[in-house]
């Protein structure tokens, strides 16, 4: 697999300086599919990841978020309802996994759900005032008062 060179996209940019971990981390591919997952936009700033986790209980599952990575981690141990039964064919997959989602600054996980083999996490975008775009004073004159007095001027 080739490199590829990003250096003339990061040169008009600041503050991204993780960017080659993400890109990286993107274009590694993901050699281990288990276990497979959806994620949703759910509306404007909301948004699920949805698991497929059959045969796992609750108590098998940790979801832990530390620095805008999101870790899920499913531990396949035997289990009490398991203990003296014997399989025939194991067909569902029921493995330990942990999977990891690099989440932006403004998403925070609001919560998860176990549903009928699913595991469910909700996230929303939450935009922080001092993050959010604002309008930036020319001379002290702002593009509204500056129509304004143009008009009065004439």
């Amino acid at each position: 697999m080739r490199a590829v060179d990003f250096a003339p996209l990061l040169r008009s940019s600041i503050g991204f300086e993780n960017i080659n971990r993400l890109v990286d981390f993107a274009t590694r591919g993901d050699g281990d599919a288990y276990p497979p997952y959806n994620i949703e936009k759910l509306g404007d700033g909301a948004y699920r990841i949805s698991m497929a986790v059959a045969g796992f209980s609750r108590e098998e599952l940790d979801l832990t978020v530390q620095d805008n990575v999101l870790v899920v981690i499913g531990r396949a141990g035997d289990t009490p309802e398991n203990a003296g039964r014997e399989f025939l064919h194991r067909g569902i997959a029921k493995r330990a996994f942990e999977r990891r989602f690099q989440l932006a600054d403004t998403i925070k996980v609001t919560g998860a759900g176990y549903e009928n083999g699913l595991l469910n996490i909700d996230l929303v975008r939450e935009v922080p005032e001092h993050k959010k775009p604002r309008r930036i004073a020319i001379d002290g004159v702002t593009p509204a008062d500056a129509t304004s007095d143009t008009r009065d001027a004439a």
